[in-house]
């Protein structure tokens, strides 16, 4: 079994700054050439990681799909992920730390239902035009613009792990050391092209950050 340490490829200390999401795709798909076959399948976490996605998944010649877990996030911080909940409701609890923060029985019933009608939101305006891969078996890249704290990533890569794939990549332009340490625990290996010494959001790391509309989802979906 790997340690973390060899799970953990970081690229880079730099912190220059991308142009916008398109350019950061480009270059991570770059460092993962190497992970294209035919078994492969690309994950963008909505919104604005499946612009990053798309030219992963474009460089790759590899499907492209959408991640919709959502964390279920702690009481009075919502950041902090407790837990998971998978496209079709399946939770995932990280009890002891839910315990710690005080989230009782109640309050994770209210989390979950809040999440469960967001991914059912966005499962019902995306999924009509990109059906859900199967990736039993699957050499999965999960894919987002960047990471600071890590909760909705580590959503994502519980969630996929649940539908027991061959193999688990995270991959991200940037993000910080200790926070891709602990992603790394969940996943077969962690690909990042910068962690700079100091992250205070993964904004600060484009020129250009614009927020992603349901609609250019919807766009990035329709092409084939």
């Amino acid at each position: 079994m790997k340690t973390t340490k060899e799970k953990l490829k970081i690229l880079s200390r730099s912190s220059e700054t991308f142009t916008d999401r398109v350019e950061a795709g480009e270059l991570l798909a770059e460092a993962l050439i190497d992970h294209a076959g035919p078994q492969t399948v690309i994950l963008g976490i909505p919104r604005g990681g499946l612009v990053v996605a798309r030219e992963v998944a474009h460089r790759l010649k590899a499907p492209l799909d959408i991640v919709l877990a959502r964390k279920l996030g702690a009481p009075e911080n919502p950041e902090l992920a407790i837990g998971a909940m998978t496209e079709e409701g399946e939770v995932f609890l990280n009890r002891p730390l839910a315990v710690k923060v005080g989230a009782d029985e109640d309050y994770l019933k209210r989390e979950s239902r809040h999440q469960f009608q967001e991914i059912q939101r966005r499962s019902k305006v995306f999924r009509s035009v990109r059906p859900k891969i199967d990736l039993r078996d699957k050499d999965v890249i999960v894919v987002d613009d960047g990471v600071a704290t890590g909760s909705t990533v580590q959503a994502a890569l519980w969630s996929v792990a649940r539908e027991k794939p061959h193999k688990i990549t995270g991959a991200f332009p940037v993000g910080p050391q200790g926070t891709l340490q602990k992603l790394s625990k969940t996943a077969d290996e962690i690909i990042c092209l910068k962690a700079p010494p100091f992250l205070g959001g993964v904004g600060q790391f484009y020129f250009h950050f614009g927020q992603v509309s349901d609609e250019e989802v919807l766009d990035i979906l329709n092409k084939p």
